[in-house]
């Protein structure tokens, strides 16, 4: 391995910057590390994006090579599986897997200043309130605004993990070729919020992700360990049923009485937390190449997903755990590395944006349905008669990060169009269990 005395910028002090900036300080590199917020360490900053955020296997496996997967974990709440409650307050479970599979809900904000302290612990430098005004990808410089001035930095490498709105991208965006697209679904998420019981205990069960789907629209709720949930409420924008049409404090509580009466029970301050927190809009962005000269694009920098797959953070870990392992096969030759990471991830980068779209439907319309839950249940049968040859997309996506998310997405819309055939038969509610399943699993293979 080559002495490594490049001089690194990461503009982005976010979850996905701080991992990046612990793996290239273990590897020797000089980081200085760019953000235009203060240091949440030291300044409670405002609320606006869920503060707390679904850790799964791949997620995990990057935390686990940097040696922080333990400690996270014990901050973390498990969450094996959906718990759906119906407009009558009924409640119906779905495992997310098999027995000992789950799901980490954990805080952004606690995870975020974690990593901050490592990459700090490994001698990584922090430059707080720095906002990134553009980059020359030629001379690689950076401009940054600091306290109403200017700055220009040079670096021998610049890599953007700036986020969705990444003034990185925006610099590439008006360079030749580069190809730039984003497209904002029509739903806009309030954070709201279901407090502890007066014994800080959890109201609901804990260890799930709680689901009020309601076909066009839905509320989820996560599990935080002082005994309260974090409750985001999906919604249109416009419509009969939309933000627009709840302005007043009745419309609102009406609202809730009509679609969540069991969760407005548990919300007593859900006016207030209404009027107060904004509504984010969701947003997918497909960008490319991420590489210009010594600029890299990484994470929601390069492809921004919306959250239904709970696959966003996870992802932009993924990122750096394959960039950090094409280090090591490639002995730090970043000529050689960026290309081919660009051209690795970018069809994994497509595919969890389009799952991520596609599992939006499930959770909010299909996971209450009689026919998708019996559909569920003879996938599960399959995987568990043969687990290595039918792997239920989920699992693919959440459980196994061996399989690349391409690799998922082409598996399972094969998988998808099966079952469409299997789910057509006569009599399949009641005869399902009498299905030849050896044959159904040898069509992947036709």
């Amino acid at each position: 391995m080559k002495t490594k005395k490049e001089k690194i910028a990461i503009v982005g002090g976010g979850l996905v910057g701080c991992l990046l900036a612990i793996y290239l300080m273990k590897r020797g590199y000089s980081v200085s590390v760019f953000e235009k917020r203060m240091d949440i360490r030291k300044h409670v900053l405002g609320m606006g994006r869920s503060i707390n955020m679904a850790l799964s296997n791949r997620g995990l496996r990057a935390l686990e090579e940097i040696g922080l997967a333990d400690r996270m974990k014990q901050v973390a709440i498990p969450m094996s599986g959906r718990m759906m409650h119906d407009v009558n307050g009924n409640l119906s479970h779905q495992p997310y897997g098999q027995d000992g599979q789950y799901i980490n809900s954990i805080s952004r904000t606690g995870l975020n200043m974690v990593l901050m302290d490592e990459a700090e612990k490994n001698w990584a430098q922090f430059f707080f309130e720095h906002r990134c005004l553009s980059v020359d990808a030629e001379k690689n410089e950076i401009e940054f605004q600091h306290f109403g001035g200017t700055v220009h930095k040079q670096f021998d490498l610049i890599i953007g993990t700036d986020g969705a709105f990444s003034a990185i991208r925006g610099s590439f965006q008006i360079t030749d070729r580069f190809d730039y697209a984003q497209h904002y679904i029509e739903h806009g998420y309030k954070e709201l919020r279901i407090p502890s019981s007066d014994l800080r205990s959890h109201l609901i069960e804990k260890n799930a992700l709680h689901i009020w789907p309601r076909e066009t629209f839905m509320m989820i709720a996560l599990p935080n360990p002082d005994g309260s949930f974090t409750g985001t409420l999906f919604l249109p924008f416009e419509g009969e049923v939309s933000f627009n049409q709840l302005q007043t404090e009745s419309e609102v509580t009406s609202f809730f009485e009509k679609y969540f009466p069991d969760a407005l029970k548990m919300m007593p301050t859900l006016v207030e937390d209404f009027r107060d927190n904004p509504t984010g809009s969701m947003v997918t962005i497909h960008s490319y190449p991420w590489v210009k000269n010594k600029t890299l694009l990484i994470g929601d920098a390069a492809h921004a997903i919306v959250p239904f797959f709970g696959q966003g953070m996870n992802s932009g870990f993924e990122d750096c755990r394959i960039l950090n392992q094409l280090l090591d096969k490639h002995q730090d030759d970043w000529d050689t590395v960026l290309p081919i990471f660009q051209e690795l991830r970018k069809p994994d980068a497509d595919a969890i944006a389009q799952l991520a779209l596609d599992n939006f439907v499930e959770m909010r319309d299909l996971v209450a349905d009689a026919d998708f839950l019996l559909r569920k249940k003879i996938e599960a049968k399959i995987h568990s008669l043969y687990p290595e040859k039918w792997i239920p997309l989920y699992t693919m996506v959440t459980f196994r990060e061996d399989i690349r998310y391409s690799e998922a997405y082409t598996l399972g819309q094969k998988q998808k169009k099966i079952m469409d055939e299997v789910m057509k038969r006569k009599d399949i509610e009641t005869n399902w269990e009498n299905l030849d399943f050896e044959k159904i699993v040898n069509q992947l293979q036709s």
